[in-house]
């Protein structure tokens, strides 16, 4: 069984590849989903957004290439390739593409949740 779909399994890979940035799209694939965990991977053109929300689980977003501007709980965060940030849960989110952006979602849920 494989936990970890959609990409190949042990093969060097770049994840900025695994999604491509189209324009007036936000893209993503999905690469783990269960009860505990959320891995996805998005590319943004530029201008693009994912408007406000919240989730149950802790958020980390990892920038792959571009620049993203993140806004918790009203405070808003640029970060650009290699850098992260998390945002905690059920604290309202949002993401904006500054430029072209692709980025790691990892959601991490509460145990009581699985």
């Amino acid at each position: 069984m494989k936990y970890i779909r959609n990409i190949e399994h042990q093969t060097v890979l770049r994840l900025t590849d695994e999604v491509e940035v189209r324009p007036g799209q936000v893209v993503s694939k999905t690469l783990a989903q269960n009860d505990a965990l959320s891995l996805t991977v998005f590319a943004f053109a530029k201008g693009e957004a994912i408007s406000s929300h919240d989730s149950e689980g802790d958020a980390m977003v990892t920038c792959l290439e571009g620049k993203g501007r993140l806004t918790v709980g009203g405070e808003d965060y640029v970060i650009g390739e290699g850098e992260s940030l998390v945002m905690p849960a059920t604290i309202p989110h949002a993401v904006y593409a500054i430029e072209d952006f692709k980025m790691l979602l990892t959601v991490v849920f509460p145990e009581e949740r699985a």
